[in-house]
């Protein structure tokens, strides 16, 4: 067995099949072996923008180890028909490294408020979950917090009665 195989890091993306909406485990070093659906067994191309719903924005977002850039558009908006060839163009050039995926707002009005969206076009990206919770590795020096913990309100400090009765 080759060392260089067991120390890699295999990252993988959830993904929805275009054509039967079921989700899909795809390990993107492998995008060259061209995967297909475990259901309908139809290519899933990763290199342009997948369509997610309500149903399955959180399992895309959960169960991919590459960063996430969500396109928030309209089928009627003029700016997002300018920037769909620059995302076009984005997960081709980036596939296995930044998945792009699609969400419209008025056919899927669940997941709208967790994009915090203003306005369209909006890109909210997302960092994969497991690299926010990786820990520095044994004996790496930790950098010293660098703003002081913070103080209570001055009104905390005071010797005040809790209710003040007539004597």
């Amino acid at each position: 067995m080759d060392n260089a195989s067991v120390t890699d890091v295999v990252k993988q993306a959830t993904v929805v099949c275009p054509f039967c909406e079921t989700l899909n485990r795809v390990d993107l070093a492998r995008l060259a072996d061209r995967p297909k659906c475990g259901s309908c067994g139809r290519p899933i191309l990763l290199d342009r923008p997948l369509a997610v719903s309500d149903a399955t924005l959180d399992a895309v977002l959960a169960g991919t180890q590459v960063p996430v850039i969500v396109d928030c558009y309209a089928d009627w908006c003029g700016p997002c028909k300018v920037m769909a060839p620059v995302l076009d163009d984005l997960a081709r050039d980036r596939q296995g490294t930044v998945a792009v995926a699609e969400l419209d707002p008025d056919r899927h009005p669940k997941a709208d408020p967790r994009m915090r969206r203003r306005a369209i076009p909006t890109f909210p990206g997302f960092r994969p979950r497991a690299a926010a919770s990786v820990e520095p590795p044994p004996g790496y020096p930790r950098r010293p917090n660098r703003y002081p913990p913070p103080t209570p309100p001055f009104w905390t400090h005071t010797q005040m009665p809790l209710c003040v009765r007539p004597v």
